[in-house]
């Protein structure tokens, strides 16, 4: 039986904002700088390249008030978030600006505060958190200390959840066809994910992506999006070859998602997928430590 990692990814509830022009100008165009800590060179480098272009706060330092003390958390080193601040960035903000031809998408969508915390939030029942987000308006992103620059690696521990609660907040804000809830429809099975199946091939088999693709068609439908866009063309047609009779269902699933995503936003999952996996096979001649 392969050994897969157990985890939570909490979706957004709140609706996000719809447009910064829709909004009043303060939320748009606040500086969010806390001006009783003393500005280092990254924080000046987060108002260059989060704040002023994005309007996002990145928090690399732990606050109690962002932080869940329900879990034993220890803060991101200061060297590693100059490393996740670069690669969200390069990863996870530029492919959209890229194939919308503007940053204001971001802008006007993605949540406003990225917290970082350094090690994982484990739980009693032998799972761990790799990520949360809370009302549409801020993630916190866990393992920061244990990163490793795998593509892999990157996407399994962060990437492919920034893109899975990224994916709660847009079909949110614009909700997507009911017709998918009803290709699994009695086949969910909410809380239970983690013990219905062997591994997330069985899942597959199934006719869902993942295992915990099967807890609910919210997270069906993210899960769907957000394995895409971060992993190769052939690692999608592989799951569809071996996935049997589920492949039929996964496959009618994934053309409502993409649909929704050319429809509502303007947006090809194909040409995101090649902006994402062009862009990962740089990260090894990133320059992830010096603030240019």
């Amino acid at each position: 039986m392969k050994k897969y990692i157990k985890y939570l990814a909490i979706a957004a509830f709140a609706v996000f904002a719809a447009s910064c022009h829709e909004k009043p100008l303060d939320y748009c165009n606040s500086q969010i700088i806390d001006s009783k800590v003393e500005q280092n060179d990254f924080d000046k480098w987060l108002v260059e390249n989060y704040i002023e272009p994005y309007n996002i706060m990145f928090k690399y330092r732990m606050e109690k008030n962002e932080s869940d003390f329900n879990y034993w958390l220890v803060p991101a080193t200061y060297e590693n978030s100059i490393k996740m601040a670069k690669l969200m960035k390069f990863l996870c903000f530029e492919p959209y600006d890229e194939i919308t031809g503007s940053k204001e998408f971001i802008r006007s969508y993605y949540p406003k505060m990225i917290h970082l915390i350094g090690s994982g939030a484990y739980r009693n029942n032998n799972t761990f958190v790799l990520g949360t987000a809370e009302g549409g308006l801020k993630i916190t992103m866990y393992f920061v200390n244990e990163m490793q620059l795998d593509p892999d690696y990157l996407n399994e521990y962060y990437f492919k959840t920034m893109h899975h609660e990224f994916a709660h907040i847009l079909n949110q804000t614009k909700p997507f066809s009911t017709d998918f809830n009803a290709i699994s429809g009695p086949d969910y099975v909410t809380d239970t994910w983690s013990d219905a199946w062997d591994d997330d091939a069985d899942a597959q088999k199934n006719g869902f992506i993942s295992a915990y693709a099967s807890s609910e068609a919210n997270e069906d439908f993210v899960e769907l999006m957000s394995i895409y866009v971060t992993n190769p063309a052939s690692y999608w047609n592989n799951i569809i070859k071996n996935a049997g009779e589920g492949a039929a269902k996964i496959n009618a699933k994934f053309e409502i998602v993409y649909n929704y995503m050319l429809n509502s936003w303007n947006i090809d999952l194909n040409e995101l997928r090649d902006v994402i996996q062009e862009r990962q096979a740089q990260i090894g001649t990133l320059d992830l430590e010096t603030l240019n």
